[in-house]
């Protein structure tokens, strides 16, 4: 079964695609996307192996190279992970504390507690292209992003906070906050700067989405072939923090997991690193002589109910179905015991997780007395499933869970783009099992919850609950903590708006896992596995 990138729903392509017009429909975006195959391989731009320092690092990516490239739009792994290596943000983050240090900005504010933050951009900076960076194009980056006439994922990580960026010269901006948000330090990453003379061109952010990328990070983008291989250069321009350690990197898109796991492994192995790695994979690696680890976050299964569908607009309904699941099964025997039965809709490990009120532990007598309560009987549920290799592991268990408990159920894993096409179609469906990672974005709360609701969200839009009194009510929860301005009132708010969001079970995780990555430490050091998609190479370096 095929892997395929957990950042889904992609709202970068489609939702883009969609609003802007650029393609007529979303069935047109994912046709689109397949027509921009890789010639035959002998064509494919590798870097050139080179010897000793300078010879070419290959990684192997779990997931497709095919999404958005925009940084403003994208929520894909692959594109993700290469947009840290190409792009700045005023201040980038740690990929694992998520500590947000100087990139194109000189220093990080010392006093975060106002309305007004000043940055002067680092001397001598600039783009692939040999142009400089100027405050010019920070303001064009952040006034793509605030558009109020431009659907972009970025906008709802800065929109209600951040009300401008100003240019005072040539070398300092200024951002202007609607009111105090000390979490919006470590977003500032998700804003990468890119050059205006670039990008204001005509199609110039249609050629964003399909793999130009032109920034000031260490790496420049040497060869970009969808659904094949993007390789990189160390840009020699680069005066910055994190200084680029290998010549070339050429990164691989091997989204089935046997032929990723061989292209690491065995004698014949032609990759240093590789991330995705299959559990049943571990040990044989590790005898091989890899260095195997994992990184628990907020990778999840969940399940998303249509509440327009009858009986799942009850919520009884939709709790029965989540007490019926065997979690402790599913994490034994899909996950080989590298995750953990949700508790909250963050993970355990979230600086802001407590245990939610209502937590769904297996109680299938539960469940049957909740659907007797609903006044349902002989309910029938087809599930809507992306085929990520580990999600189509765990639905077995959900099938048996639910067959238990006379809810007869029957298994519909389909490719993700698939699955999400219909939904941005809106057709009609029962329940949807997918895979989602909000640490691609960051650690903070307000910032996960956001993604995941709200009245204009994206996924409140396939849930259809938008309209509900409840969900009204939670929405100005959200925003009233997020102006809140006392840390730690604020992080009660939200564990408060938790509780509602896991007592209704609108979109719910089922199980957190971990994430593993694979990686030969004779050759490498400085690698950290991380627990979201992708790899950060920005601190690695040969052996």
């Amino acid at each position: 079964m095929r892997d395929v990138t957990h950042d889904v729903p992609a709202p970068d392509r489609r939702a883009f695609l969609k609003r802007t017009g650029v393609l007529g429909a979303t069935a047109a975006a994912s046709s689109s996307l397949a027509a921009c195959s890789a010639g035959p391989e002998s064509t494919i731009d590798t870097g050139g192996p080179g010897s000793g320092r300078n010879r070419t690092l290959t990684a192997v990516i779990g997931y497709g190279n095919d999404g958005s490239w925009d940084p403003t739009q994208t929520a894909s792994a692959f594109c993700m992970a290469g947009n840290h290596h190409i792009y700045e943000g005023l201040l980038d983050t740690d990929p694992i504390s998520r500590e947000p240090y100087a990139a194109l900005a000189t220093q990080v504010p010392g006093d975060l507690s106002g309305t007004s933050w000043k940055f002067t951009l680092r001397q001598g900076a600039t783009f692939h292209d040999g142009k400089p960076v100027t405050a010019d194009d920070v303001v064009f980056a952040f006034d793509r992003i605030l558009d109020p006439d431009t659907q972009t994922l970025a906008k709802g990580f800065f929109a209600s906070w951040l009300k401008e960026v100003r240019k005072i010269d040539a070398r300092n901006v200024e951002l202007v906050l609607k009111f105090p948000f000390p979490e919006g330090i470590s977003r500032l990453t998700l804003a990468k700067i890119m050059p205006k003379h670039v990008f204001s061109r005509p199609g110039a952010w249609d050629d964003a989405i399909k793999g130009k990328a032109v920034g000031s990070g260490p790496y420049r983008q040497a060869a970009h072939h969808p659904k094949s291989n993007t390789t990189f250069e160390a840009f020699a321009g680069y005066n910055g923090p994190r200084r680029p350690a290998f010549k070339k990197m050429n990164w691989l898109t091997i989204v089935d997991a046997a032929p990723r796991v061989a292209r690491i492994s065995g004698s014949s192995a032609g990759a240093q690193i590789a991330d995705n790695i299959p559990y049943a994979n571990i040990e044989q690696l590790r005898s091989g002589g890899l260095s195997v680890a994992g990184a628990a976050g907020m990778n999840n299964l969940f399940l998303m109910f249509n509440t327009k569908h009858k009986p799942f607009d009850d919520v009884r309904v939709r709790q029965a179905l989540h007490y019926a699941i065997d979690t402790e099964k599913m994490v034994e025997v899909a996950l080989k015991g590298h995750g953990t039965p949700s508790s909250s809709f963050l993970n355990e490990g979230n600086p802001s997780y407590r245990r939610a009120k209502t937590v769904y532990d297996h109680d299938p007598e539960k469940a049957k007395a909740l659907l007797k309560e609903a006044g349902v009987s002989g309910l029938e549920v087809e599930i809507l499933a992306v085929n990520v290799s580990w999600i189509v592991d765990c639905l077995p268990t959900i099938k048996a869970s639910w067959d238990a408990i006379g809810v007869r159920t029957t298994l519909s894993p389909q490719e993700t783009t698939a699955v999400f096409t219909k939904l941005d179609q809106k057709q009609d469906y029962q329940v949807v099992a997918a895979a989602s990672n909000p640490n691609q974005f960051g650690l903070d709360a307000d910032l996960i919850m956001h993604y995941n609701y709200g009245p204009a969200n994206l996924w409140m839009g396939y849930t259809r609950w938008a309209d509900n009194a409840v969900a009204k009510k939670l929405f100005k929860d959200m925003e009233q903590a997020t102006r809140e301005p006392d840390a730690d009132k604020k992080k009660t708010m939200i564990q408060d708006y938790i509780d509602v969001v896991a007592e209704q079970a609108v979109l719910y995780p089922v199980v957190h896992n971990e994430l593993m990555t694979a990686w030969d430490p004779r050759n490498l050091s400085g690698i950290r596995a991380q627990p979201y998609p992708g790899i950060n190479l920005l601190q690695a370096k040969w052996v």
